[in-house]
């Protein structure tokens, strides 16, 4: 028999949506573009946005008639591809802004805000393919507005591909310069991954997996706001107690999740796919990870503890949010974007949070080092070795991390970048002035831990 949900529950839904920020943060509808690929770069183009837009043309309608009736805000509808270099190579054209520029048409044509999937697979090697569309990004970034980009140049089973995160630092830092007049937004739409997940539902790191389903709608929900509000009731718990406390919680936020997702494939007529269980915090006021963990008793996120508090907290979000969902995937965990959160951009401004501090937080969080400005001058070497620094943790602790970095164009410490919306604004930060040159020009493979013999 079918529990019906008692007067107090919904009340306590209400709250959490009117007063702690709650919300669905993304629908994403994941397509396959592998039909789509051609010898012939312009048909191929046309039938990445005919494909488009017959799958997704009622994406938008769908999740705002779902919002409306639940009461519950949908913030982002999405698109996610299969990786372009995995079709585009069928070509023999050897740029893929045409690629680009035919995803973000289609975006636009269906009403979403992003469309992820101007991705490689590169963790082992290159094909031809790979090669020109890592190439290709700064100035297919640049020319479009929605398309999002991803690399993944490490896996815990093969290794860290350096001669890839020479190559994407590279691109990294032409991006930043070809967008200098927006703040080097360009870099904030690229990130590169260890351990990609293939159903993640967020932006810029969302793709469409090659092991996934012709089309599929996974969910991201969010909370931050709401987990802090639970904290802040517990009072002055023990810590196992507070554990409890926000698997409680995690668990609530997640079954609403699955709803609207159910809901929204089944409207579709597609399957469902997955609840991405991250906490994903935004510039406003409340919805910040960051003061969650302030609330845990950090006096600021970014203090000696700060890393065991994250952990904890991912912890108990993941355990309470598998038990609410049949299906968890994408990253599932704790965001902690510098920009896209108010109480980590309070942090940096207050001494409290430094680069090395964020990437130890890293190694129990769900991505890795993201939204992170930093000087523009910069060199290449120091960003590909702080790329090689996060794979590392990712690879040796069999977790998926990400670069989301931004070596802003013309700014120094002391500027600050700010790009509006959810993407928010970020202080520069130091950078280790020592250099890691002849390190990451060595090039080539650090070979996978022997953890990987699994077999």
């Amino acid at each position: 028999m079918k529990r019906l949900l008692t007067t107090e529950e919904i009340l306590e839904t209400i709250k959490m949506v009117q007063k702690d920020n709650l919300d669905i943060r993304t629908i994403t509808m994941g397509i396959s573009l592998r039909d789509c690929g051609s010898s012939d770069h312009l048909e191929a183009c046309r039938k990445i946005y005919e494909k488009i837009t017959t799958k997704a043309n009622k994406l938008v309608k769908t999740g705002d008639d779902i919002a409306r009736e639940y009461g519950i805000p949908i913030v982002n509808k999405r698109i996610s591809v299969t990786p372009i270099a995995l079709m585009a190579e069928a070509s023999s054209v050897d740029h893929y802004i045409e690629y680009a520029r035919a995803l973000d048409r289609a975006a636009e044509a269906v009403g979403v805000n992003f469309i992820g999937g101007f991705s490689a697979l590169v963790h082992k090697g290159f094909t031809a393919g790979d090669e020109i569309l890592i190439k290709s990004i700064p100035e297919s970034i640049s020319a479009t507005e929605r398309v999002c980009s991803s690399i993944n140049v490490a896996t815990s089973r093969s290794g860290i591909n350096m001669d890839a995160i020479n190559l994407c630092s590279r691109m990294i830092k032409k991006t930043a310069q070809l967008t200098a007049s927006r703040d080097s937004i360009g870099c904030a739409k690229i990130v590169i991954f260890a351990n990609v997940p293939e159903d993640n539902p967020f932006m810029a790191g969302a793709f469409h997996g090659i092991g996934e389903p012709d089309c599929v709608i996974n969910i991201g929900v969010s909370g931050p706001g709401v987990v802090k509000s639970a904290i802040k009731k517990n009072g002055n718990s023990d810590l196992g107690t507070l554990s409890e406390t926000i698997k409680k919680i995690a668990f609530k936020i997640t079954r609403m999740g699955e709803l609207v997702g159910r809901t929204t494939a089944n409207r579709l007529g597609v399957p469902f796919g997955i609840v991405d269980l991250s906490l994903a915090p935004t510039p406003a006021v409340g919805d910040s990870v960051a003061e969650i963990l302030e609330e845990m008793g950090l006096e600021r996120c970014g203090a000696s503890g700060s890393t065991a508090a994250l952990a904890l907290l991912n912890d108990a979000v993941k355990k309470g949010g598998a038990m609410a969902s049949s299906y968890v995937g994408g990253l599932s965990g704790a965001f902690i974007p510098v920009s896209e959160d108010a109480g980590m951009i309070a942090s940096v401004l207050d001494g409290a949070l430094s680069l090395e501090k964020l990437e130890a937080m890293t190694a129990v969080c769900s991505v890795g080092l993201d939204m992170v400005a930093v000087p523009g001058d910069t060199p290449v070497e120091t960003i590909a070795a702080i790329i090689a620094d996060e794979a590392a943790i990712g690879v040796f602790n069999n977790k998926t991390t990400a670069v989301r970095i931004i070596p802003a164009a013309g700014k120094d410490l002391g500027d600050q970048v700010e790009f509006g919306g959810l993407l928010g604004k970020a202080p520069i930060m130091d950078v280790n002035r020592f250099s890691a040159a002849k390190f990451v020009e060595r090039g080539g493979r650090i070979p996978a831990p022997i953890q990987s013999l699994r077999n």
